[in-house]
């Protein structure tokens, strides 16, 4: 758009030149000059904003900031509040980081004096009053991470996209779209005259085989001179015609019978016609049926021929004897024509019959290979159509695989494996209670490692201090660990009567959080029995829900469950913590009005227990996975509509079961998230026997489509996590070997 702009403004002044105005020409190089836009230039934007703050301007930065949120964002639509709001927070905070690594604290306690007003009430800016009072903030884990040169960079270059979106995306008048229109001519001028050179390609490809197939009749076609395939169908008249045309002949070349005189002619054509010879009887004159009967004709009328050129010469008896002896010379040659023609004849016969004996062995050779490679190219598509049936990689696949890499410090099955809300950090909990933190980038390094006494059975990353891990036991507890210090922070004790802490889910703000206990079970999360022995029912045992508060660590309040209390085994929030959605072991699912603290609605889903269950990316729909093995879009609005239901395999949905030697089977019934979404919401990655599974969501489609296979596994995966954060997707998969696969994709934008 800039450079439209400035075309644009190079023109008016032309016009401006052109008409006399040069009083408007002179006002508007000065407005110009002023212009606080920078004619649209957004790397010019963001250098003025950047001298405001290296020249410690905090008026002209409020200001400026104020013109573009008068001139631009004002016009945006509400849900880009957010992020501009978060950019003048940055931009402030960048001033701030600025004035204390120069050492200007009295710029600091100027910011916050004229600010103070504005910033008081907002809780972005409550641990930011002290600031001026610590000695070294660029230290203290509240400010460290502003003062690194990554998180300026990557503040300037957000502001730079974001306002560069932002031109492209707002309307413009007529006259700047006349440099759009001109880039648009130009392009379909070249695209017409690549699409001209492609239909010239195409027209030339196409006659190639014509002109081929006309060589090739031209090769069939080629015949011996016509005084030789003609010769069946000649007169006593025409002969002496013949005759005496060959003689003629003879006479200006050295005497060497009537073949010495056709090989030159023959030579004249191609090599390839001695390959293709023979494959038409017409080539001979002799066609394939009956050809030793008419060979036989042929040889008959040769003699008659010559007997009747003999007849012929009888007129000319009484000639001079300076004829007689040229007419001798002359039944001689015809003697020697008629003897060379039978030879001629029954040579070209035989060549006949031998090219037409190996025409069949060639064409029975080629046709004996077609029905093998037949079979094996139905053999190749059914095998490509089975694996996109069940998972295989398609020809045009949305993600590109670019690393997959395994960490293997558990040595039991996992049960959860969760992404920090900052991406750089994975939890993972195995059978056995070991806790294992670790970060991916830019190496896999363990970070934290504890062994629990108690048994566990969830996790859960705490929101805001995402540091700080929430352990839930089988003994009736949960835990607060600092992954940091690597230590317990506080233990609660939820019901003793419910000692099975089945799920746990922090809201998006951090200031709470809910807890699912149970009643013990009737058999416990691992148990070395058949598949089948849990049956249905294995969680329908009493159940509480409670919310939690993460700064006090006291209980708020429980929910109410209707019809009876029940199990639940599964939790998650929407994006602001307003809603929170359950799967019971009863199948039937909640919707919790978090504000009002109760239940809004509520519906079975599923034959059985629900295993795991997430908010659509839009939030207007709940995705379940059920212990009837079906994966169903609800509705939200209008009470827990089916909007979509896919049957997943055994391996999809649990429980999972790890054979080993002489019969031996592990079983483990779901804990943790069996499905996730990219960061779009379009895909959903699942749990598989072999590896994670991506499908693409779409509810015009009965069935699911699979995507992409990872695979890298020899165990049931049996918990998945997509983490979005960073601009490559990275997909977690972990088994029942305590193997854990990190797989990094990188979308392929269509």
């Amino acid at each position: 758009m800039a450079a439209a702009v400035e075309r644009t403004d190079e023109l008016v002044r032309e016009y401006l030149l052109f008409r006399g105005f040069t009083a408007t020409l002179k006002q508007l190089d000065v407005e110009i000059k002023a212009d606080k836009e920078k004619g649209f230039r957004v790397d010019k934007i963001v250098e003025q904003l950047q001298q405001y703050v290296q020249s410690y301007d905090l008026t002209a930065l409020r200001d400026y900031w104020s013109y573009l949120e008068r001139r631009f964002f004002s016009r945006l639509e509400d849900v880009y509040r957010p992020t501009v709001n978060k950019l003048k927070i940055s931009l402030y905070r960048y001033y701030l980081v600025y004035t204390v690594q120069t050492s200007r604290n009295d710029k600091t306690q100027e910011f916050f004096l004229k600010q103070a007003l504005e910033l008081q009430n907002q809780a972005e800016w409550k641990e930011w009053f002290v600031l001026p009072f610590i000695p070294n903030p660029e230290s203290n884990p509240t400010f460290g991470t502003y003062f690194s040169r990554q998180w300026t960079d990557t503040f300037i270059v957000s502001l730079h996209n974001f306002l560069s979106v932002l031109f492209q995306c707002m309307p413009v008048p007529v006259i700047l779209n006349f440099d759009e229109e001109c880039q648009r001519s130009n392009f379909l001028q070249e695209e017409n005259e690549t699409l001209r050179q492609k239909a010239e390609y195409y027209r030339m490809k196409k006659e190639e085989p014509q002109q081929q197939q006309e060589e090739e009749e031209l090769v069939l076609h080629h015949k011996l001179p016509s005084y030789v395939t003609n010769m069946d169908r000649l007169g006593d008249s025409e002969l002496d015609m013949t005759c005496s045309q060959r003689s003629t002949a003879h006479s200006l070349q050295a005497r060497g019978g009537f073949l010495s005189s056709l090989l030159p002619q023959g030579k004249k054509g191609p090599s390839r016609v001695m390959q293709t010879a023979g494959t038409s009887s017409a080539q001979a004159g002799v066609p394939p049926v009956g050809k030793k009967e008419q060979s036989n004709h042929q040889s008959s009328k040769g003699k008659e021929v010559t007997s009747s050129c003999k007849e012929a010469k009888g007129p000319f008896a009484g000639l001079a004897t300076t004829e007689s002896s040229s007419l001798q010379q002359r039944q001689r040659r015809l003697q020697d024509h008629g003897k060379e023609r039978k030879e001629l004849l029954s040579k070209t016969t035989a060549q006949a019959q031998t090219t037409e004996r190996k025409l069949e062995v060639m064409s029975a050779e080629a046709e004996t290979p077609l029905e093998p490679h037949t079979e094996q190219t139905e053999t190749l598509m059914k095998t490509f159509g089975s694996n996109l049936d069940t998972g295989g990689i398609r020809q045009e696949q949305p993600f590109i695989v670019l690393s997959q890499e395994e960490y293997g410090e558990h040595h039991s099955s996992i049960m959860h494996c969760r992404v920090d809300c900052s991406g750089r950090r994975v939890a993972s909990l195995d059978v056995d209670g070991v806790i294992k933190v670790w970060s991916f980038n830019p190496i896999m390094q363990t970070k934290a490692s504890s062994i629990s006494k108690s048994p566990l059975l969830s996790l859960e990353w705490a929101t805001k201090r995402d540091r700080l891990l929430l352990l839930g036991s089988g003994v009736g507890t949960v835990r607060l660990y600092d992954t940091e210090a690597k230590k317990n922070l506080c233990e609660i004790s939820i019901d003793e009567d419910m000692p099975r802490i089945l799920s746990l889910a922090c809201s998006p703000s951090g200031a709470s959080f809910v807890c699912s206990a149970a009643a013990s079970g009737l058999v416990s999360h691992l148990d070395l029995v058949a598949p089948d022995a849990g049956g249905k029912g294995t969680n329908q045992v009493p159940g509480k829900l409670l919310l939690w508060d993460t700064k006090t660590m006291k209980q708020q309040l429980q929910f109410s469950l209707e019809p009876e209390p029940i199990a639940i085994n599964c939790t998650a929030f929407n994006h602001n913590g307003n809603l929170l959605v359950t799967g019971a072991a009863d199948g039937i699912i909640r919707l919790f009005d978090m504000q009002q603290h109760e239940c809004a609605i509520s519906w079975k889903a599923h034959d059985g227990e629900v295993y795991s269950v997430e908010f659509s990316y839009d939030e207007n729909a709940v995705y379940s996975i059920g212990e009837d093995g079906k994966f169903i879009q609800w509705n939200i609005h209008k009470s827990g509509s089916k909007v979509s239901e896919y049957g997943l395999p055994r391996d999809a949905t649990g429980p999972f079961v790890l054979s080993g030697y002489s019969g031996y089977k592990q079983v483990q019934v779901p804990h943790g998230r069996l499905f996730a979404f990219d960061s779009e919401g379009n895909y959903m990655l699942t749990c598989s026997s072999s590896g994670g599974v991506i499908y693409k969501l779409s509810s015009n489609e009965k069935v699911l489509e699979s995507c992409l296979s990872l695979g890298g596994h020899r165990a049931p995966v049996v918990t998945v996590d997509w983490c979005t954060a960073m601009d490559c997707g990275t997909c977690l998969t972990a088994s029942m070997d305590g193997k854990i696969k990190l797989t990094t994709l990188l979308a392929q934008k269509s």
